[in-house]
């Protein structure tokens, strides 16, 4: 069995590119599930499939966020990775559907969890806004805000990989990716053709892809009067090769194979060659 992903939103779980993708599992806020019934469902997870990645936005209500440590602590599992996503909604489904397809590679849990990192890095998550004034995950400048108090205004905001804002109708452009990707774009209550007639040709993205958009997306941005787009790398050859080509640690404290510097499941850095060794 594949590792088992999992999320805390339906809407998190995007359909699949083909017919081996797995779907995700959800975990339910403690309004929705009692605590005994949460536990057990993850049991049954760790039981099924070894090891369980839930990915959550860092927006996530914070009972919610508690119930996931406390599924976790009650289990006392290091089979379980809670991995915390600094990402706008639709730009979380993207990721959690690269690691539903990395899931069933020939990757071991701990890299398909550390990976969480390194792709969200290839993401270029943004929307289009009717105002900035609310918006208060991205740096705004007050001339930004003064303009938002015009009739008609439209902005144009990135927040990862590198927060960006620009009016659109200035001629301004939003930096894109350097690679090949493709966009996906999840309309709102906002009516503008600017995602696929100005970005998308200046990103010379492979397609346009329409999704639902996330519950939680009008109040990360600030408005219900928004679209939120997403590009991303779609292939998962390229996706596969680009995790292969990070060398391969083993995590000090859990003993899991990881890329980069943290462990995703216990969340311990990457100790340097010469603090691991000791000094003589």
């Amino acid at each position: 069995m594949p590792t088992a992903i999992a999320v805390t939103s339906a809407d998190l779980v995007l359909p699949p590119t083909d017919h081996q993708t797995p779907t995700a599992a959800l975990l339910p806020s403690p309004d929705a599930q009692p605590l005994d019934a949460a536990v057990a469902d993850m049991q049954v997870m760790v039981e099924q499939h070894g090891y369980v990645i839930a990915l959550y936005p860092a927006s996530l209500p914070a009972p919610h966020e508690r119930r996931l440590h406390t599924v976790r602590s009650v289990l006392e599992s290091d089979r379980i990775a809670l991995l915390k996503l600094d990402l706008p909604p639709l730009g979380v489904a993207v990721l959690v559907r690269q690691l539903r397809q990395l899931s069933i590679c020939d990757f071991s849990p701990g890299v398909v969890a550390s990976a969480a990192r390194l792709l969200s890095h290839y993401i270029y998550a943004g929307a289009v806004l009717n105002t900035v004034t609310r918006l208060d995950r991205v740096p705004v400048s007050l001339k930004s805000h003064a303009k938002s108090w015009v009739p008609g205004s439209q902005f144009g905001v990135l927040a990862t990989p590198a927060p960006q804002l620009i009016r659109i109708g200035t001629g301004e452009q939003l930096a894109g990716p350097e690679f090949g990707t493709q966009l996906m774009l999840a309309r709102g209550q906002l009516t503008s053709d600017w995602v696929t007639e100005s970005l998308a040709p200046a990103w010379r993205v492979q397609g346009v892809v329409e999704s639902a958009l996330p519950a939680d997306s009008p109040k990360w941005w600030g408005t219900a009067k928004m679209m939120e787009f997403a590009a991303f790398l779609p292939d998962i050859s390229v996706l596969y090769q680009l995790v292969a080509s990070v060398r391969r640690e083993v995590c000090s404290w859990c003993g899991i194979d990881l890329i980069g510097d943290r462990c995703g499941f216990c969340s311990a850095p990457l100790v340097p060659p010469e603090f691991s060794q000791g000094t003589a």
